[in-house]
């Protein structure tokens, strides 16, 4: 087995950035094949001063096996998604021959030119966050709205933080799981997702289409960067669980199941 380790989505959500190290590992994140040995965790809080406790949980691990486990390719993802659609936008399934895929499942931005907030973007100056209070807290104290701009789109400002909404429905079904990939930098300086990890069954449900959008960690660098409604700023890799999961993501206790909003859980409505 080997092990890969990300940020929860509820720590990703709020700006900080954890990673895990191994004695004499050479990369972060993995875990090698047969290591026995401490997880060290790095922890930055980027936008906030947060407090935390003994055992709360900010990073989680995944084991895998066989190593390395193989990507669903794209022909396998239309093949999927003609029984058991992946993705839906507003409420329409794309063909699967329409189904933008290339190494993976691309996933855009939602910023319609409605007049409306598109997303969040954190305050420079704000309370101490408490992890360990789910909500509790005003999203005024700590985040503003972002309004698109006239004739739609968004500036992001360098190295601001925002928490924007994929456009599509994320459906995610019970034996696959998914990951998103790294930013291509040939499309900007731009960093969509810190938080990454798609249980099965993540916008799963009985009705025909489902789904649930995608809240999506955008940091600019360097210089401002526009983005547009459907954009595209990040893709899923998808893997074959080794046995359909007993309990499905949603069942439980589960947060951002169906999610209409990108805020974390420490926040009230």
């Amino acid at each position: 087995m080997t092990g890969r380790a990300n940020p929860k989505s509820s720590t990703g959500r709020l700006d900080i950035f954890t990673r895990v190290i191994t004695d004499r590992g050479h990369v972060f994140d993995d875990v090698a094949a047969g290591y026995r040995g401490a997880l060290y965790l790095e922890v930055i809080s980027r936008s906030f001063t947060v407090r935390v406790r003994r055992g709360l949980s900010l990073n989680q691990l995944r084991l895998r096996r066989p190593a390395p486990t193989v990507p669903v390719t794209d022909s396998e993802l239309r093949a999927v998604h003609r029984g058991n659609p992946l993705v839906s936008v507003a409420g329409q399934v794309p063909s699967a021959e329409d189904l933008p895929v290339g190494d993976g499942l691309f996933l855009s931005l939602a910023l319609p030119d409605a007049g409306a907030p598109v997303g969040w973007r954190a305050r420079k100056n704000s309370r101490l966050l408490d992890l360990t209070a789910v909500g509790a807290h005003d999203p005024d104290d700590f985040w503003e709205p972002v309004l698109p701009e006239r004739g739609g789109g968004v500036v992001l400002e360098p190295e601001e933080f925002y928490l924007l909404l994929s456009r599509e429905q994320v459906r995610v079904p019970p034996d696959l799981a998914a990951e998103m990939t790294a930013y291509d930098p040939t499309n900007g300086e731009l960093r969509a997702h810190y938080a990454g990890f798609f249980d099965p069954g993540f916008g799963h449900g009985p009705g025909m289409p489902s789904g649930s959008q995608a809240a999506l960690e955008v940091r600019a660098h360097d210089v401002p960067f526009m983005v547009a409604d459907g954009q595209r700023v990040c893709r899923l890799s998808f893997e074959r669980m080794a046995e359909t999961p007993d309990v499905l993501y949603g069942t439980t206790d589960s947060h951002y199941q169906f999610q209409t909003g990108a805020l974390s859980k420490h926040f009230h409505a």
